[in-house]
């Protein structure tokens, strides 16, 4: 079985009631909405990461302020040329405020489009998982930095 770890840092950026999200594209073409951040380069540390995840995604330049938790996931998935990976992602997650740049979209990266979007509206959005985790970690700021998966 192919086994494979994916270490990323996302940013929760919220503001007058709104928070900053991008746009990118699933594997099935899908548009969704997502965190800005991504995946760590070697040897680069989490927050180097996110905030150079959030200017290359978003046009703007950020401060985390706080580190809101970790999250773990876990997926096994269909190979398309045969075989199993067993999947493993662990996310880094800050809380974010904007210091300066101006939105813009990525060009040449792996989304298309950046925004904010009201918190009340993003419930009907298409969009990943981790954005849901982040809203809930920077609602409830758990002392671990973990949430419970049973809420």
């Amino acid at each position: 079985m192919n086994e494979r770890l994916r270490v990323a840092a996302y940013a929760v950026c919220v503001r007058d009631d709104h928070i900053l999200l991008a746009r990118g594209t699933a594997d099935d073409g899908t548009k969704e909405w997502t965190l800005p951040g991504g995946g760590m380069d070697h040897g680069e540390d989490p927050l180097d990461t996110v905030v150079r995840e959030v200017e290359e995604e978003t046009g703007y330049r950020a401060q985390m302020t706080a580190l809101l938790g970790v999250d773990s996931i876990r997926r096994r998935y269909t190979r398309r040329l045969g075989g199993v990976t067993d999947f493993h992602a662990l996310r880094i997650l800050y809380e974010g405020r904007i210091t300066g740049g101006e939105l813009r979209p990525e060009v040449g990266g792996s989304t298309d489009l950046a925004a904010w979007h009201p918190l009340d509206a993003v419930p009907s959005l298409v969009r990943v998982g981790v954005v849901d985790t982040g809203l809930r970690l920077w609602r409830e700021r758990p002392a671990a930095g973990r949430l419970t998966r049973n809420g």
